[in-house]
């Protein structure tokens, strides 16, 4: 359970970085209240799925979906640039997290 909870928590992450950019520095209500809420439901899973997953292994997967999610979101919604390098470095963030948790 508490991988399924990390694995959440990842995705929250995702939500709240693109609403913190999308807040324009918190001068926008709505993306400004979409962060807060996308923020401590992240955190808070991430807090409950470290009572069972070491820290380490919990917060790099955690900043790896987080990372990885916001990166594609930029490249398939905001019309970021899409490379070739800039795909395997995140295929290799991918394959971090995944070693992460076949290791553990």
């Amino acid at each position: 359970m508490a991988w399924v909870v990390l694995v959440v928590s990842g995705l929250f992450e995702t939500v709240w970085a693109v609403a913190l950019g999308a807040s324009r520095g918190f001068s926008r209500l709505v993306p400004s209240v979409v962060f807060a809420v996308a923020l401590v439901v992240s955190m808070s899973g991430l807090a409950y799925a470290l009572r069972a997953v070491p820290v380490g292994t919990g917060y790099a997967v955690w900043v790896g979906i987080g990372a990885v999610g916001t990166a594609v979101y930029g490249m398939v919604a905001l019309a970021e640039p899409v490379a070739v390098g800039r795909v395997l470095c995140l295929v290799l963030i991918v394959a971090g997290v995944v070693g992460l948790k076949v290791l553990h």
